[in-house]
This record gives structure tokens, C-alpha cells and sequence, in this order.
């Protein structure tokens, strides 16, 4: 079995990275792709093949039984496993697709995406192909796509006035058994880490302890014999070795904690993965959130359905709902990251419903996200001074340093590093480094080195 990589070098915002350098939960996309094909297919049986920079490329692939995928695809052990499965009955080659009328594709996978082609299945019904090939025995243009279903659940995690979840009452998610996505923007991340990440693995553990007895007795025995309740156990909650756990902590399950971590006195943890060496400390609030390796929350910081990525801190009093946080990044105290629109939409019949929430593509244009709650984005190796509100939506791109000031406290719309504040303080002798540039300056920078 070969494994061949098609490279996609877009940057996605406002990371000014490539999507396979980004951390997805606790791990790097690309590093994420490796494991999982290493666990399905057995390293011993896979190698990896050519990288290619485009599509039509996947015609010089060689002879013998391929795997073909580009490095920005996002996808669960649960996806790849049905696509195989699939492929392998078709006896044939294969493309992944998933429906067209699909409720979690169409709220998480397709807004915001640009990479996604149309198409339709053998019975004629609409479906959407995905950038996931399976050849069992070199190229050949005869494709036949295997459709993938999320079989979602859809399930609410909290109830609100109807006037901020369109008269409903209970903001909901379509919580995927699999799922897939091309991350061209920080939102796919955060769809990724918590939604198709962290809040799907409790919704299918939910599931399967309805559905099996036995693993519900076993669960509730592991409960009587630890002396706890059945959520806080260890069949639920996995510690690394090394890990340092306050008594007076609360931990329900599922969560992940990694090696080498300290979790502080009064802290809550509820269905959440940590990396190694985070250190959480008093009063912090986590829930329905990932935080990669080598974080820091000092006391009573939080986080909802929030995606940290590695060696980033968030200081003590900053609450970040539905949020990104890139990697070496600070944010200061008492910091807000709002993630709801205030003034609604006016209806012809009277009733005003909350509008939904727009967010930067890979194109750098503005598009719905069809979503009521959404956080903002803050990219790599930022630094955010204290007391800032930053409004639903909002990126601050990487290497941006922001100073609190009568002139700018609420941030209303995205930053960019040529307005970030470290200007302010070069005078005085004070560099601050950009690491992260943004693509069309790497190659302007190419081409210079190039003419010299």
C-alpha cells in the first residue's frame, strides 16, 4: 500500500500557516493524517509515495494499491474506516463523497469551503466529492465515489431565550458518528477540535452506554468500586502518567489528559482533552474544549468549546467561548471574546431572530457561517494586552501585539500585523520578531532572493 500526499500551501487565516501545519485538538494536522493511517493500515503495510501540488497530478501514481489525500482534509478514524470499507466492496477505484442534504456536512463541513466539488451518486442523488482516493491497483480515471453519512444526532447544550437560537429555545449541534473537512479557515478548526472533536466523542459515548448494557453495568461497577461517580471515573477520565490532580478538582468524562500536567484546587474539567504539560491552575472552568502541549490557564480562567494550540497562555479572568487560539500566543487578563450578535433581524411578521455570524475565508473574502454563536480567532505568537472585547467573528492575525488603550479596547473588526501595536514600544529599543508572514510575502521574498 503507497500513500500519496497532495500539498496544499494556502495559507489559512489568520494563522499564516498551512492547514497541515495547524493543530487540530492536540495534535498537528499532518501528524494526525500519519497516525491514523499508520493505525488503520499497520505501518509495516503502508509507505508513503510522491507529494503532489495538484489534483491532476494523482495520474503518475504507480502501480499497486494506493491511498491518495490532500495534507488540508480533516477527517475522523470512524470516516476513514467506512470509506474503506466501501472502497474495498466496490472492488474498484474510489473517491470519498458525502451527501448533499446531510445536516452536519451542510452546517460544519460546507460553509466557508472552497475546496469541496459537486457531484452526484448512482441513483442521481446530490453529493459532494472530497479530496480522498482509494486505487487498488494503480490510476485509472473510472471513479466511482463512496458516500459517507455523518449519521448525526442532533443534540442542544444548553437552553436559551428563543430570541437567540431562532425559536427553538435550545442552541443544538448535529454531533457526527464520522466526519471530514477541509480546514481553509479558523472556524473549520474549531468545528474539528470541538464539534466533530471533543463534543461528538461524548455524544457517541452517550450512545453506546445506551445501547449496551454490559459497558453501562461495567461503567456503573467502576463507579461503586472507585467510590465515584460514574462520569468522574477512570474508565472515563484517561490520566497520563506523570499527571498531578488537586483532590478538590471535578473531572467528568469523556476527557483525555496528557502526561505531566497539573490540575489545580477548585478546577472543573467536563469532556475535554488536554495535552502534555498543561498546567491548569486554581478556579479554571474547561468544559467541551482541547488544549494541545504546554499551556498555561492561571486561576479562574475559561474556556467553552474552546481550541488552544500549542504553548499558548490565557491569563486569569479571560473567558473564550467558541474560540482559536493559535500556538506561542499570550492573552492578557480580563479579556472577552464575545460570540453573540446583539441586534437581531427584523421579520416581515414582526419577530426578530439573531443573525448569523460572518467569518474570513481562505480568499480573504466574508462569508456566512450560519451559525447564532461564534468566538473569534487570535493567530500565532500574538501578544493581547488586558481588557479587551473582541466582537463575534473577529481575527487577530499572528505576530500582533495589542495594547489596552482609550483608543482601542473593543476590537470591532479583524487586525492585522500592520496594525499591530509593537511599533509603539521599538522606539525604546524593544524587536518584536515576526515568525509567521503571509504567504504572498514568502514568495515575494522567494523571487528576491531568486533575482539576487
Amino acid at each position: 500500500m503507497y500513500r500519496y500526499i497532495i500539498e496544499d500551501t494556502r495559507h489559512v487565516l489568520p494563522f499564516n500557516e498551512p492547514a497541515s501545519q495547524l493543530t487540530i485538538g492536540t495534535t498537528r494536522l499532518k501528524i494526525h493524517q500519519e497516525n491514523l493511517f499508520a493505525e488503520y493500515f499497520k505501518t509495516s503495510e503502508i509507505q508513503l509515495g510522491n507529494t503532489f501540488r495538484t489534483d491532476h497530478d494523482i495520474q503518475r501514481i504507480g502501480a499497486g494499491e494506493s491511498i491518495v489525500y490532500r495534507d488540508n482534509l480533516w477527517f475522523d478514524k470512524e470516516f476513514l474506516t467506512a470509506f474503506m470499507e466501501g472502497a474495498k466492496r466496490a472492488k474498484t477505484a474510489c473517491r470519498a463523497a458525502i451527501p448533499a442534504d446531510d445536516k452536519a456536512y451542510k452546517a460544519y463541513t460546507l460553509p466557508l469551503t472552497r475546496n469541496i466539488e459537486s457531484g452526484v451518486d448512482a441513483e442521481g442523488n446530490a453529493i459532494h466529492l472530497v479530496d480522498l482516493w482509494y486505487f487498488p491497483d494503480g490510476y485509472t480515471d473510472k471513479i466511482v465515489p463512496v458516500v459517507v453519512p455523518s449519521l448525526f444526532k442532533e443534540k442542544g447544550y444548553y437552553s436559551v431565550p428563543d430570541f437567540m437560537a431562532q425559536d427553538r429555545g435550545d442552541l443544538t449541534h448535529y454531533l457526527a458518528e464520522r466526519a471530514v473537512m477541509s480546514i481553509e479557515s479558523w472556524v473549520h478548526i474549531f468545528y474539528a477540535s470541538v464539534v466533530f472533536g471533543v463534543f461528538s466523542r461524548g455524544s457517541r459515548f452517550e450512545e453506546h452506554i445506551k445501547q449496551h448494557n454490559f459497558a453501562a453495568l461495567k461503567l456503573l461497577w467502576r463507579g461503586i468500586v472507585e467510590q465515584k461517580q460514574v462520569l468522574t471515573t477512570s474508565a472515563v477520565v484517561k490520566v497520563g502518567k506523570g499527571t498531578v490532580i488537586d483532590p478538590s478538582a471535578v473531572i467528568n468524562g469523556p476527557t483525555v489528559i496528557g502526561e505531566n500536567c497539573f490540575i489545580g484546587p477548585g478546577v472543573v474539567i467536563d469532556n475535554s482533552t488536554l495535552g502534555d504539560n498543561v498546567n491548569i491552575a486554581q478556579g479554571c472552568q474547561i468544559m467541551l474544549s482541547t488544549i494541545a502541549d504546554n499551556c498555561f490557564l492561571p486561576f479562574r480562567a475559561a474556556l467553552f468549546m474552546t481550541a488552544m494550540m500549542e504553548n499558548s497562555i490565557v491569563a486569569q479572568n479571560t473567558c473564550l467561548q467558541m474560540c482559536v487560539i493559535g500556538r506561542n500566543s499570550f492573552v492578557g487578563a480580563g479579556n472577552t471574546f464575545t460570540d453573540f450578535n446583539l441586534i437581531g433581524e427584523y421579520q416581515a411578521d414582526g419577530r426578530v431572530t439573531p443573525r448569523s455570524i460572518k467569518a474570513t475565508t481562505i480568499d480573504g473574502d466574508l462569508a456566512d457561517v450560519g451559525q447564532t454563536a461564534l468566538g473569534g480567532a487570535v493567530g500565532h505568537n500574538c501578544r493581547i494586552g488586558s481588557g479587551m472585547i473582541i466582537f463575534p467573528g473577529r481575527m487577530i492575525e499572528s505576530d500582533v501585539v495589542l495594547f489596552a488603550s482609550p483608543t482601542r479596547r473593543v476590537i470591532t473588526r479583524n487586525v492585522t500585523f500592520e496594525e499591530s501595536d509593537h511599533v509603539l514600544v521599538e522606539s525604546q529599543g524593544v524587536k518584536h520578531i515576526r515568525q509567521y508572514p503571509r504567504e504572498e510575502e514568502l514568495k515575494q521574498g522567494e523571487r528576491t532572493w531568486e533575482r539576487w
